[in-house]
């Protein structure tokens, strides 16, 4: 039988735990309130480390690895589900050593578009962990290549007419009796300040291009008008090549863009025509719209250029022929300025050329917004059309696409 003591202490000992489970499920209920929602910290350091731009292994005092991102695959970090033996050997040093340090992790062979150069840095961690973090630095190590060879050729371009004006100078005052001599020395001192000064202008022009100065706004421009002034400024060496540069009739196209720019860079294709074409030979324009974009194309009967050149005409001081470009005054930079003319109007050029038949350079520029061929220029009298030449396979060069259509006229 029950005693009433004892009833009291079984009904107390209920109603002690009942009150401490509340205050326990209560407890709970609160500390699940103060729980942050969202990714916890390892969560957020495993997604920085998957999304970061650099290769990134973390390895164990056996060499395996514990962790990796997908970009250590990309720098060639990662092969086979392995890191790379040079950075297992780093990372044993560094457990030893305790000291950070880096390593060149760039690959042993080129192939195809893999990065070049990537400099690795293996960190420790402690308990025998290590880290190795890897950065692609290809596009910096190309643009000092760039900028070397940049600073060499403006070197020797630039010492070339200055160190023939001192010699042709010093041949002037030890011949300053003879007027003969005076004159003919004058003369090509005369033509190496004036080759000097056409090398330095068009650097300055090539900078800008590059992006050292803001262009200009762009405004509508009339290709004709662009083509009529280039036309103009290359009049006296066609005439004096005894070459005809021809032209189709009237379009009526507007194009967005910088008139100076325009014509600057037809007038150094139309000069490249005349410099490297033969006496007598033609050279001719056309003008169309196509797909939204005005095409210029400039078509010699000249030299010609090797198919392996082809891809380098467009780079700063190349020449395919650098005899005649000597003879004639070239500085190298007449195609590269075209080039980003092209660039910085949101076009490209293309370029079809064969030895001993000729070449046809094509820029294309997009075409003004809702422009149309005016009716003047529609009615206007059609221009001899030259003879077309057979079997022409439009090449693409640059960053352009060649349109068959264009190559053949002369």
């Amino acid at each position: 039988m029950t005693t009433p003591v004892a009833l009291a202490l079984a009904v107390g000992g209920l109603i002690v735990g009942v009150v401490v489970g509340f205050l326990i499920a209560r407890g709970r209920a609160r500390r699940e309130e103060r729980r942050p929602t969202g990714p916890t910290v390892a969560e957020l350091l495993e997604r920085l480390v998957r999304s970061s731009n650099n290769g990134v292994v973390v390895l164990n005092k056996f060499g395996d690895m514990v962790l990796h991102n997908p970009r250590a695959y990309e720098l060639g970090l990662v092969k086979v589900n392995q890191a790379d033996p040079r950075a297992r050997k780093a990372a044993e040093q560094v457990v030893e050593t305790d000291d950070p340090m880096e390593i060149d992790l760039s690959p042993l062979e080129a192939r195809g578009r893999q990065p070049e150069a990537v400099l690795g840095e293996v960190r420790p961690l402690g308990d025998g962990f290590t880290v190795v973090e890897a950065v692609d630095h290809s596009e910096a190590i190309r643009l000092e290549a760039v900028r070397r060879d940049f600073v060499a050729n403006v070197s020797h371009e630039l010492k070339t007419p200055v160190g023939a004006i001192a010699l042709l100078t010093e041949a002037v005052l030890d011949a300053a009796e003879d007027v003969e001599e005076v004159r003919r020395f004058g003369g090509k001192i005369l033509r190496e300040s004036t080759r000097l000064g056409q090398l330095v202008t068009e650097l300055i022009a090539l900078s800008r291009l590059q992006g050292a100065e803001r262009l200009p706004d762009l405004n509508v421009v009339e290709v004709d008008a662009v083509v009529r002034e280039a036309l103009g400024r290359t009049t006296l060496s066609a005439e004096s090549a005894e070459i005809t540069i021809t032209t189709d009739s009237a379009s009526g196209l507007l194009i967005e863009g910088d008139r100076t720019l325009m014509v600057t860079a037809l007038s150094n294709l139309l000069e490249n025509a005349v410099a490297y074409s033969p006496a007598g030979s033609p050279v001719s324009i056309s003008r169309r719209l196509v797909d939204g974009k005005v095409e210029i194309a400039v078509t010699d009967r000249g030299i010609g250029i090797a198919e392996d050149e082809q891809q380098r005409v467009f780079e700063r001081f190349f020449r395919s022929d650098k005899a005649r470009s000597r003879a004639t005054g070239g500085t190298g930079l007449g195609l590269a300025i075209v080039k980003h003319v092209a660039a910085n109007h949101g076009g490209s050029v293309g370029l079809w050329s064969r030895p001993g038949t000729g070449s046809t350079f094509t820029l294309r520029i997009p075409a003004h917004i809702g422009a149309e061929p005016a009716a003047a220029a529609k009615q206007a009298p059609p221009a001899s059309r030259p003879e077309k030449t057979p079997e022409r396979t439009p090449r693409l060069v640059a960053t352009g696409q060649e349109s068959p259509d264009h190559g053949g006229n002369l």
